[in-house]
């Protein structure tokens, strides 16, 4: 949807509180960026159809907001919006109204389901086999033997220790206890802390990316972060997402290139491997760090489609 400036005061102020709320509660950079964007297309649809304010929100505006967004079309693919976007979307709406609550605000109702989708098809789960090649592409994915260690350090975060992007762009060399095989997430989802254990194969990688090619670099003794850029800055969301693509287009293999591999997937390849693997879920809970066992649960239907 093309974006449009907001002209209800109101809808403007919940908006920059809302994206304020996500940022103190520590949420990814995607969600703080997603969430508010949808909302903000829900605000404007209420602008454009004389809804004022969210005590005026009734059942039908809702159903009736959500069949316009299923005729919408895709600009980028063709087509309607996919099941998988209209949940996401539904999801920002969901936030939104727990956002209301936690401000002893009255939440609008959302009588709509979600659409069907498989765990597989929306969480884009890679084989086993399709890791094994990512990390063989690190062997060749850049000229620079600097930045291929950096991308194969990057899925060891990533897969390997199953961290949110978020996790990765805040460690600090500091943070990787080589002594202990541990690695400290100190700045975790609603910034819970945990450790993270990790086997001596990996923790060599992550030693030659920190302590060989991380230090060619320029001026990277001045930064404590794990991934730094070419100037040693901090590396931003979008510098990962791109090492990851340059990683998958070096794999040549098609399939792999079209499943639109985000970050967050290789997490959810490890959880879904160690499930496979008979970890217990509850264990696998502890390494996700997620708060709630049901968070952990989807990965259990994951296992009736493969």
């Amino acid at each position: 949807m093309k974006k449009s400036k907001l002209q209800n005061a109101s809808y403007r102020t919940l908006l920059t509180n809302f994206k304020e709320w996500l940022d103190i509660l520590g949420y990814s950079e995607g969600m703080r960026k997603n969430y508010p964007n949808q909302l903000c297309e829900f605000f404007y649809w209420l602008e454009q159809n004389d809804i004022n304010h969210i005590d005026y929100i009734e059942d039908h505006h809702i159903r009736k907001y959500y069949g316009d967004l299923k005729q919408r079309p895709n600009k980028t693919r063709g087509g309607a919006l996919s099941n998988i976007y209209l949940n996401n979307h539904l999801q920002s709406l969901h936030k939104f109204r727990e956002y209301l609550k936690k401000h002893n605000k009255k939440p609008f109702n959302l009588p709509i389901k979600r659409e069907n989708s498989t765990i597989v098809e929306k969480l884009n789960v890679l084989s086993q086999e399709e890791i094994k090649d990512l990390f063989m592409a690190t062997g060749y994915s850049n000229p620079l033997p600097r930045f291929r260690a950096r991308q194969k350090a990057l899925l060891v975060c990533l897969y390997s220790c199953g961290m949110r992007r978020n996790e990765v762009l805040n460690l600090e060399i500091s943070d990787i206890l080589f002594d202990k095989e541990r690695i400290y997430v100190r700045k975790g989802k609603n910034y819970k802390e945990r450790f993270i254990p990790i086997n001596l194969y990996n923790l060599q990688i992550l030693e030659d990316y920190v302590y060989d090619a991380r230090m060619s670099f320029k001026k990277s003794s001045e930064s404590n972060y794990v991934f730094i850029t070419e100037r040693s800055i901090k590396m931003g969301s979008s510098a990962i997402e791109n090492d990851l693509k340059q990683v998958i287009k070096a794999t040549e293999d098609r399939s792999l290139i079209e499943k639109n591999i985000t970050p967050h997937a290789l997490r959810h390849s490890i959880a879904t491997h160690f499930l496979q693997a008979g970890m217990k879920i509850e264990d696998i809970q502890q390494f996700l760090g997620h708060s709630s066992l049901e968070s952990t649960q989807i990965y259990t239907h994951i296992l009736k489609y493969n």
